[in-house]
């Protein structure tokens, strides 16, 4: 899945796994437009990979759908035809917004974790939790209903068990124009202050 592949801060480089010497033909390599052109509802996606490998992958896409919708393709086939510029500067707007975002955050008391890719913070939230606020699903609940921030629970991303299982993360997305993040720091500063 490389669908982040443009999207790296602070030096970090993408290394396909197809371009590494003896992996190229058992490696399907998974793009689409969603992220990188900001067109998540378009649904247009590719697959790269060995021809016994895409032959298969085609049987199974041609009895699932036909294909996205002509437009989209074109379009999709424009943006892919965008000058190296473009992603450096992508790559520079999410790093500035990444970097607006947890100063924010910080400054509310969350602990942030920087990412070096994708347009996603995880942060600790753990004194936030009470009685009332019991796990990180009850934190994004309560940001959405009462403060007006959405944030996803870290524990969507992995398993729970054992005594180092958390539920104290959340996560939250920077890809906003610039005023909506400062009015969502806004928000927070104001309203979590104080949590139930």
């Amino acid at each position: 899945d490389e669908i982040y592949e443009h999207i790296l801060y602070d030096g970090a480089r993408h290394i396909s796994p197809a371009s590494i010497p003896g992996l190229e033909d058992r490696t399907v390599t998974i793009n689409s437009a969603s992220k990188t052109y900001a067109v998540t509802g378009w649904r247009v996606g590719w697959a790269i990979a060995a021809k016994p490998l895409s032959d298969a992958m085609r049987k199974v896409h041609d009895f699932l759908t036909v294909c996205a919708a002509t437009p989209l393709q074109v379009a999709t086939q424009g943006a892919l035809a965008l000058p190296a510029s473009y992603y450096r500067d992508l790559a520079k707007e999410y790093c500035e917004r990444r970097d607006y975002l947890i100063a924010g955050l910080e400054d509310v008391g969350f602990r942030c974790f920087k990412s070096q890719g994708a347009y996603y913070v995880m942060a600790e939230a753990g004194k936030f939790l009470n009685k009332k606020l019991k796990d990180d699903t009850a934190l994004a609940r309560h940001l959405v209903s009462n403060v007006g921030v959405a944030a996803v629970p870290g524990s969507s991303f992995y398993q729970q068990s054992g005594k180092n299982a958390r539920n104290d993360l959340l996560r939250f997305c920077f890809c906003k124009k610039e005023e909506t993040l400062k009015e969502a720091i806004g928000r927070l500063k104001k309203r979590m202050a104080v949590a139930p």
